[in-house]
């Protein structure tokens, strides 16, 4: 049994790198964001990325920084199947998910504009926003000295498998194939 956790900008193709991994590797997903959907909508507010950030920062201040990653690794534990866990955004995730011993960390990145282009295409609830907003969303999000906030720069840099998404679907799955194999 594989743990995989994926970290990456926004837009760069985690969702894809999801995707390929379910459809053609059999892996079971477990999403940060459904998670955090699934607690925003049970409290009436409305789910949009301020929504989603502010919530999972509470949520790890009130228990510890890697609280979210740590309750998806149980309920990824408890299938006996490869596994792959959707956006780690903190070290403390990292940190911890690691310590397991199970677990490895892909990320991913892709040019900004690509990635706003990308968005923008895929037309999610929390997508529909100016360039401008993107990346002042990205900015807010790639460091923070706090560590129940977002440091995607930080957990990137932990990361043991890099991807750059700025080509294919194609070119992005013989990276992965190449890592899992």
């Amino acid at each position: 049994m594989k743990i995989i956790g994926i970290t990456g900008t926004l837009g760069a193709g985690k969702g894809t790198i999801v995707d390929y991994l379910t459809a053609h590797h059999g892996f079971k997903h477990f999403s940060v964001r459904g998670y955090l959907i699934q607690i925003i909508k049970a409290t009436g507010k409305e789910v949009n990325r301020d929504s989603l950030t502010h919530t999972a920062n509470e949520l790890r201040a009130a228990n510890s920084p890697s609280f979210i990653a740590e309750e998806l690794f149980k309920e990824a534990e408890k299938t006996g199947a490869n596994c792959i866990i959707e956006s780690i955004r903190t070290v403390g995730e990292v940190t911890a998910l690691k310590a397991k011993g199970n677990f490895k960390l892909l990320s991913v990145d892709t040019d900004r504009r690509l990635r706003y282009e990308r968005i923008l295409l895929r037309g999610s609830e929390t997508d529909q926003i100016s360039f401008e907003t993107f990346s002042a969303n990205e900015e807010r999000e790639l460091s923070s000295n706090d560590p129940n906030k977002q440091n995607l720069s930080a957990c990137m840099a932990l990361a043991d498998y890099h991807f750059t998404n700025n080509g294919s679907f194609d070119d992005l799955y013989v990276q992965l194939d190449q890592i899992l194999g």
